[in-house]
């Protein structure tokens, strides 16, 4: 089954009614690649199929996905950040409450499964893109997202959801960007070695110790890769210490603004200010509680929409991009449900107005694959001054005793 392309002629000459919001809307997705800055669909092939995927058609079964493949072309996405996402160790244990202060604490000198299942996850990824080489296609550069786009394919690309998924290990984040990936998030709903998740601040007692030595070399080693350092699930002071040390853009691969809904997992006016100085990019999500907290029941693609005007006013429209976290959670804003309705989603912001075509292209994807850009620049500018892999580990590291009777490497040290 072949797939249509996007562009045509017609489209980019033919003059639009600029009262239909549809109209210019699905024009703009033609000629500009919606990018998605955070799909977590593979973590369901994993819950669900095993990994499995062989025996079945994604193209012409429809799944109980906000992200069945009919779906995503309907929607006409240009790219999507696939999320290779593995739960927190903490997060396994029957009844625990992340918020909850006294909840155990894992051994991170344990043996890594969080490793082993995210080569997992990556495998899964990269093996259904191959699958279905009409629809995708596995890209780890900006350029190649657009020549994607022009084939009418949607732009794959990995993104790994928690420094915890490393096993604390730069090691391990150097081969992760071997095999594809292009962002990690520092922390996910746990702290680990890197720093401080949102679920551990207690705004009360003015508790959020931020980002360690740690996660300051690992930020700089993603730095010297090529690869987004991602902020979402971070707190605040996290975000903040990071923002300070990067020496490329980052991204916020699915938050939204603090001001507007007052989540930690949105992101406050003040780092906000540090995100437009360093280039970087938050990406707006669908999820209804991040949205607005208060009523998660009436949250809508207005939500969604106010949240993207609050981060331009504050940052700047070269700041703000689209995160949906579809297949994350149960339920999402009303008109964004699934991954057919970018469109109605674009047209609802053109007809609220105060945004030109430019912006709304910006917004699609033009801002993250400037950002990303810049962070491959900035990362052949340090391998060319001659930065070498950062061979720094976390601070309560154990090796293996020196127990085995094998030559010294340099005898008498």
């Amino acid at each position: 089954m072949s797939w249509p392309t996007w562009t045509s002629v017609v489209d980019t000459i033919n003059p639009i009614d600029p009262t239909d919001y549809m109209a210019r809307a699905r024009r703009l997705l033609r000629t500009t690649p919606l990018i998605d800055g955070h799909n977590d669909f593979p973590f369901n092939l994993r819950q669900q199929l095993h990994n499995k995927i062989y025996d079945r058609d994604f193209r012409t079964e429809r799944i109980g996905s906000h992200s069945d493949f009919q779906k995503m072309k309907d929607g006409m996405m240009g790219g999507q950040f696939w999320s290779v996402y593995v739960p927190c160790p903490e997060d396994l244990v029957p009844g625990v409450d992340l918020h909850d202060p006294n909840k155990p604490v894992p051994d991170l000198n344990e043996p890594s499964w969080t490793v082993r299942d995210t080569l997992e996850q990556i495998d899964i990824t990269k093996r259904m893109v191959d699958h279905y080489p009409d629809l995708f296609e596995l890209c780890v550069t900006p350029s190649c997202v657009r020549r994607a786009h022009n084939r009418g394919k949607i732009a794959s690309m990995i993104g790994v959801e928690g420094g915890h998924q490393t096993g604390n290990s730069l090691g391990a984040l150097r081969l992760f960007f071997e095999s594809g990936v292009r962002y990690m998030t520092l922390t996910h709903n746990c702290d680990n070695a890197l720093g401080t998740s949102w679920v551990s601040v207690d705004l009360e007692a003015g508790k959020d110790d931020g980002l360690g030595k740690f996660g300051r070399d690992a930020v700089l080693e993603m730095n010297r890769l090529g690869m987004f350092v991602d902020l979402s699930h971070v707190s605040p002071q996290t975000m903040r210490d990071a923002l300070k040390v990067a020496r490329a853009p980052v991204i916020f691969s699915h938050s939204g603004a603090y001001s507007v809904n007052n989540h930690l997992r949105n992101v406050p006016d003040d780092v906000l200010g540090m995100v437009r100085k360093n280039g970087g990019v938050v990406m707006i999500p669908a999820i209804p509680f991040f949205m607005n907290w208060e009523h998660p029941e009436r949250a809508t693609i207005e939500d969604i929409i106010d949240h993207v005007h609050w981060v331009a006013d504050k940052a700047g429209w070269e700041h703000v991009g689209l995160g949906s976290d579809f297949d994350g959670a149960p339920l999402n804003v009303k008109g964004l449900e699934d991954t057919s309705q970018w469109p109605n989603l674009i047209a609802r912001l053109l007809a609220r107005g105060n945004v030109t075509d430019t912006q709304v292209k910006m917004l699609l994807g033009d801002n993250v694959l400037r950002a990303w850009e810049q962070v491959e620049k900035v990362a052949k500018q340090l391998q060319k001054q001659g930065e070498l892999p950062n061979e720094e580990t976390w601070e309560g590291r154990i090796w293996e005793p020196e127990n085995f009777d094998t030559p010294r490497i340099f005898p008498g040290v």
